[in-house]
């Protein structure tokens, strides 16, 4: 299995060196590697340049020019990873994400073992995701896949693994074979929710698995969940759920019905926990009138004239062809 780590980055110099330098001394080694510095103007770029000197033609650093968010970054990332033909698992993570030593290991051995149990159906992993005290990390800990049933359970229990319907970017490992099929994430989601639309799109007739024997640590400032008061950010997540459940495919009905109830019960918690509800009332409002009033705009024309090398915006192409 040939693994391609896909790594983006914003404003967060120390923070990627050190997770560039956990990459490197995976037990098992990342065999490519692709950073997308998203127009940082704090010297991540520098650095991520200086730091893949010693990988040599393994690793890939692209510089855009604007910063796309996470979306567009992950997606012209995977792009760039899945454009090399011998790609099996793409594995992608923020800059604040600092791997273990055997994060790659865990996955790919509990790959191994699901593979053994019968038809190789795995089309997303995900890791265990820590914070800085050891602890699990509520932001980023997914929920057992509802409706999986008992075989599927029994399965991922055999792998030491638990079946899951969603996960996040922090660190998840994409099969390549289902990117080419499925196409990339949505970039003009900007933040939040990309990563949500995109696994569960992976996964929809597909199986996935949440892999406690692959650990790595996300560095946020607190241990929180994302919902803990995210100010101006909340446009984001009115608007992009609402493009999820209005425009997204990744979804069955009975499952956007339970997503929307759930999705209502977050937002008014995290109405009640603000300390500043004018602005969130504010985003509310526009993110509520921007996801009824259009779709999401093509990643070809979101992506146009950002700095993405030639080669992959063929990538690009190709996906939404």
């Amino acid at each position: 299995m040939r693994v391609t780590a896909v790594m983006v980055a914003y404003n967060r110099r120390e923070l990627l060196g050190e997770a560039l330098e956990a990459l490197a001394v995976q037990s098992r080694p990342v065999d490519r590697l692709v950073v997308v510095d998203n127009a940082s103007d704090d010297g991540s770029g520098e650095a991520a340049e200086q730091a893949l000197v010693a990988w040599g033609d393994r690793a890939r650093l692209i510089r855009l020019d604007e910063n796309t968010g996470g979306a567009g970054g992950f997606a012209v990332g995977i792009a760039a990873a899945v454009a090399e033909p011998d790609v099996d698992w793409v594995w992608v993570m923020d800059d604040d994400t600092v791997p273990g030593p055997d994060a790659l290991a865990g996955a790919l051995a509990a790959h191994e073992r699901y593979r053994a149990a019968g038809q190789d159906d795995l089309a997303v992993m995900g890791s265990r995701v820590v914070w800085t005290d050891g602890e699990d990390h509520p932001m980023n800990t997914p929920k057992a896949k509802i409706g999986a049933s008992a075989a599927e359970r029994a399965r991922a229990a055999s792998v030491d693994a638990m079946e899951i319907r969603s996960i996040s970017f922090v660190s998840a490992f994409l099969r390549a074979a289902r990117v080419r099929e499925l196409g990339l994430p949505i970039a003009d989601y900007f933040l939040w929710n990309d990563d949500f639309e995109y696994s569960a799109r992976l996964l929809r007739g597909a199986r996935g698995l949440y892999v406690p024997g692959s650990v790595v640590m996300h560095k946020t400032k607190i241990r929180g969940s994302s919902d803990l008061d995210p100010g101006a950010r909340f446009f984001f997540e009115v608007r992009n759920k609402l493009w999820v459940f209005r425009c997204s495919r990744a979804l069955k009905p009975g499952e956007k019905a339970m997503y929307i109830a759930a999705t209502a019960r977050r937002w008014l918690r995290t109405m009640r926990a603000s300390q500043d509800r004018a602005q969130l009332r504010d985003c509310l409002r526009r993110g509520w009138r921007e996801g009824w009033g259009r779709r999401p705009r093509p990643n070809v024309a979101v992506l146009a004239g950002v700095g993405v090398p030639d080669d992959v915006m063929v990538e690009i192409v190709r996906s939404e062809g």
